[in-house]
């Protein structure tokens, strides 16, 4: 069975429907939110097969010595799919603002409204 980490504020609705599906579900969180296991400590003993979120929640705060790659570590290093959302008239910023940070090809920025679709391709 496959789980997908997501962060506070991903749609409640598309959590439900992977649960129907059959996948689990773990909340990670970030430094400041406490939402769940830290998204920079998530490991490959932890069995996530995907991450999703919005990207404002994986930008630190000016005060924070975390960077953004830091908080992309699991995917950069463990190879694990993220899912970073965004509106679909602010992807190309966000694009620019993760690739300052790092080019892995596991860290995908997307338009939220095609998270569903673009979940089910990595899990399936």
């Amino acid at each position: 069975m496959k789980t997908v980490g997501y962060m506070e504020g991903t749609d409640p609705e598309f959590l439900t429907k992977l649960v129907c599906m059959g996948y689990k579900t773990l909340p990670i969180g970030n430094d400041f939110d406490n939402h769940g296991k830290n998204i920079a400590f998530i490991s490959i003993a932890d069995k996530v097969d995907l991450i999703v979120g919005y990207l404002h929640k994986v930008s630190p705060l000016p005060s924070m010595t975390k960077s953004l790659k830091e908080f992309l570590t699991p995917g950069i290093i463990h190879h694990i799919p993220i899912l970073l959302l965004a509106p679909k008239d602010n992807v190309p910023q966000a694009r620019k603002i993760v690739s300052e940070a790092t080019t892995s090809p596991y860290i995908k920025i997307i338009d939220y409204k095609n998270l569903m679709d673009e979940a089910m391709n990595i899990l399936k």
